[in-house]
């Protein structure tokens, strides 16, 4: 008799990574995007996992994918199992006395509402350092390495959240192309730029203020706000301005509001803060500075 025996192996943390994130996704696809690795990585890898267990945990479908009933059953518990996973690695990072703070903040906010306030944030923890991640969507704060996350959050919105302002949306364009225009019903005449996440603005401005449907909708688009802003600066035609976005060209000059027109939106700047964060007297400051 063997004195150590060879022990079972368990399934590879890939592939329960990879089944727990399509599980909860429902779809190949979208986990990959998530663990940044290929849908062919992730069928890989959950077709070995139903190999080594003896059972389909999911139904292929031209369409997509759907849980088996054994796949829905032990969803609940790697999902619980994946949060704590990532709830310990935020405490041992923590706990090593890391100075590093670091903050995930939708691309259009960190260039021009966050870059602008991290003077102050600095002043406010000297002995800390700021890194900035520029994502599209918010991150799961319980698996991925960040203190904070800053976005747009639709109204009414998380309860564990900080508003840091609500999103008003007005035109807004260089002074000199203002100067030809005196009524919402102009902007026929003009140019408008879209942004292409936010694609309906106008139509909701327009509705909102029975400004009649004089906007181009086929317009120049882009898929920078920012960009979108500087052309803008540029005279090449109006564009929705969100205010956070353009305060400090209003303030600086190089944009103005051709009409005093504001529509408030069901939505809000909201700042998200980890678990692990919430005794630590330098995030406060942070959530301070940015609630001023």
């Amino acid at each position: 008799m063997a004195v150590a025996p060879p022990r079972p192996k368990w399934p590879p943390l890939n592939s329960l990574r990879a089944f727990e994130a399509a599980a909860r996704l429902q779809s190949f696809t979208s986990a990959a995007d998530e663990l940044c690795v290929t849908p062919g990585a992730v069928a890989q890898h959950i077709k070995s996992l139903e190999a080594q267990i003896g059972e389909k945990l999911f139904v292929r479908h031209a369409k997509g994918v759907e849980l088996t009933r054994l796949g829905a059953s032990i969803l609940p518990a790697f999902v619980q199992a994946f949060d704590a996973l990532g709830l310990a690695v935020h405490s041992l990072r923590s706990n090593a006395a890391s100075t590093e703070i670091r903050i995930a903040a939708l691309p259009s906010l960190s260039q021009l509402w966050l870059s602008s306030r991290l003077p102050n944030i600095r002043k406010a923890i000297p002995d800390s350092s700021i890194s900035i991640t520029a994502l599209e969507t918010k991150p799961n704060l319980n698996r991925e390495p960040f203190d904070l996350a800053i976005f747009f959050e639709d109204l009414p919105g998380s309860t564990d959240a900080v508003e840091l302002g609500r999103d008003i949306i007005y035109p807004v364009c260089a002074p000199e192309l203002a100067a030809t225009l005196s009524d919402p019903q102009d902007l026929s005449t003009v140019p408008c730029l879209h942004d292409t996440t936010w694609s309906n603005d106008w139509s909701i401005w327009c509705e909102a203020t029975q400004s009649g449907d004089t906007i181009d909708h086929h317009g120049p688009a882009f898929s920078l706000y920012s960009l979108a802003l500087e052309e803008a600066k540029n005279g090449a035609g109006v564009l929705m301005g969100h205010d956070a976005l353009v305060r400090d060209s209003m303030a600086n000059g190089s944009l103005v509001k051709p009409f005093d027109i504001e529509v408030r939106l069901p939505r809000r700047i909201a700042i998200f803060q980890a678990q692990t964060t919430a005794d630590t007297p330098e995030i406060t400051k942070i959530i301070e500075q940015l609630a001023l």
